[in-house]
């Protein structure tokens, strides 16, 4: 398709609104409000409309500090109408981070409930760039607009969505900062085009589905899917210790076909469900991302569906979603059981539009592709995407931008995900942790997946996790675990030994000799399951 096609990622909402007007788009059960995709697509119009009144039009970098709420989804797609460019910045990254992100996208607007526009006054976020204020559930005293006075500006007013073309921003979404301070993804409208086609491809997604979406920018795709997006009662920055009870009632009582969750969120929910014999007899499909999902987890969730149902876990990044998929029925039949024996973890094949390359594993800038950068199947390297859901910069960045991505006159662009992994000879991918957490020995490197699965099969340990202490180059190898519950220092000492028994079967977990164990990894707020190994790194230097 040519690069000046007009695209903007708000039409497939104005389309379902004619096909299925009054299905309801988004339904928030613990407030008992609902919006039918005909409102949805009304408000949304009226508020761009009002958007334009104040100067908040094609191209206004715009910070959105909105929880999840009927609001968010209306104001999303008022601004995607707009043409103006929504910086989205997860709110559990810290006010310090908050700072810098916003320092970082210069914004021109910010839109916010009060205690966002308290923050913003406080701590003086984007003071050296911001002219525009609108707030959401609260007066003139927070120093913006009311939401209530851009409807009221945009009543009466004929509006037309920009037409935006396809390689045009659309959005700046903020990495996590798991592994480093978070980075602002530049979206196009194309980006967001390409990722909603994928997921309906991969996952058969149809129009009149019911989505229970428990990650708030999931759950903005539903809408464009033209699904019923049910949100549930929880705080979406901690998944990890959401009440179960709140998402089966929400998935029973509203006839939930798909479900989005992080596999903490899957892992808190499987625990409390699996016991007692409930069921969601209504889900098709359940999707989890963020990090890897143990068999454990897998194995107990499906329990809770129908036989007909099945996990997937999409592999992807902020940077580039979706890169490949695999479901439940061939990670517990096959590739399962070879992630305990060191293999890895089967993130799937790759989604039709992607390319998948694996090369050789650098911390240094590649400045042009080439095909013979490609390694053979089985050989572990660095994996790297190309396609049209793949971004081609981070804002502001461009030291960050030239490390990520690598120029191609044929592709565009090829993003190095800063993970390790392979491929196998069925064209799978698989997974063995991120590049930065790479352990060089002297005499070996070590990669985290690989080591962790051999040590997590062990039945009384939760998780794992594989570190080093000292300079790259002469690093000690050391396995931190958390284990099922508490134990004490005789019990512990028996774990250890039969962890360092089960270590020696395998050539690259024989020499890991020091075994820690902390009360609770430390975890990232997005989706409370990727484990911050570095902060992990430093706890084990003062321990040894």
């Amino acid at each position: 398709m040519p690069h000046s096609e007009i695209v903007n990622i708000s039409r497939p909402l104005s389309e379902m609104a004619l096909l299925q007007p009054e299905t309801p788009a988004i339904i928030f059960p613990q407030e008992k409000r609902t919006l039918t995709f005909q409102e949805l697509d009304s408000d949304s119009s009226l508020i761009a409309a009002g958007l334009a009144r104040i100067g908040i039009t094609r191209g206004t970098r715009t910070a959105l500090l909105v929880p999840p709420s009927p609001e968010l989804f209306s104001l999303t797609f008022a601004l995607f109408k707009a043409g103006a460019v929504p910086v989205f910045i997860d709110p559990g990254i810290g006010a310090r981070n908050m700072k810098g992100c916003l320092a970082e996208a210069e914004p021109v607007a910010f839109i916010g409930i009060p205690k966002a526009h308290l923050a913003r006054r406080l701590l003086g976020w984007g003071k050296d760039t911001l002219r525009t204020l609108v707030t959401v559930g609260g007066g003139r005293i927070w120093g913006g607009i009311p939401l209530e006075e851009l409807r009221r500006l945009g009543r009466g007013k004929s509006f037309a969505p920009a037409e935006t073309k396809r390689n045009e921003i659309a959005a700046i979404l903020f990495t996590s900062g798991s592994t480093g301070p978070p980075k602002g993804a530049i979206y196009s409208h194309g980006n967001f085009s390409a990722q909603v086609d994928a997921l309906r491809e991969v996952y058969g997604i149809q129009p009149g589905e019911i989505d229970l979406p428990t990650f708030p920018l999931f759950a903005l795709f539903a809408p464009a899917l033209g699904m019923t997006a049910v949100i549930p009662r929880m705080d979406f920055t901690r998944p990890g210790r959401v009440n179960p009870q709140r998402i089966i009632s929400a998935a029973r009582e509203h006839g939930a076909t798909t479900m989005f969750g992080s596999p903490a969120l899957l892992n808190r929910v499987g625990r409390y469900a699996a016991p007692l014999g409930l069921k969601l007899p209504g889900l098709k499909r359940v999707i989890s991302a963020g990090a890897p999902v143990s068999a454990a987890v897998l194995e107990r969730f499906a329990s809770l569906l129908p036989d007909d149902a099945e996990i997937f876990t999409p592999y992807g990044a902020t940077e580039a979603l979706p890169v490949s998929s695999i479901g439940s029925r061939e990670i517990l039949a096959e590739t399962g059981p070879m992630a305990g024996a060191g293999r890895g973890v089967c993130v799937g094949r790759p989604v039709s539009s992607i390319r998948v390359a694996i090369i050789p594993i650098s911390d240094s800038p590649l400045t042009a592709w080439s095909d013979e950068l490609s390694l053979p199947a089985w050989e572990v390297g660095e994996i790297t995407v190309s396609g049209p859901q793949v971004t081609r910069a981070y804002l502001n960045r461009p030291e960050a931008t030239r490390l990520a991505k690598i120029p191609d006159p044929i592709h565009g662009i090829w993003h190095r995900m800063g993970d390790v992994g392979y491929l196998d000879s069925n064209g799978r991918i698989w997974f063995c942790g991120r590049k930065a957490h790479r352990v060089t020995t002297a005499t070996e490197t070590l990669f985290t997946i690989p080591v962790e699965g051999v040590f997590n099969t062990h039945p009384k340990v939760f998780r794992t996790a594989l570190v080093g202490v000292g300079k790259p180059g002469s690093q000690q190898p050391v396995l931190c675990v958390e284990l099922e519950r508490k134990t004490n220092r005789a019990g512990q000492e028996q774990i250890r030994r039969e962890l360092l028994e089960l270590g020696s079967r395998y050539p690259h977990t024989r020499e890991i000799r020091e075994i820690l164990f902390h009360p609770a990894f430390p975890v990232d707020i997005r989706h409370n399951a990727k484990i911050f190994r570095e902060k992990l790194a430093v706890w084990a230097r003062g321990k040894l």
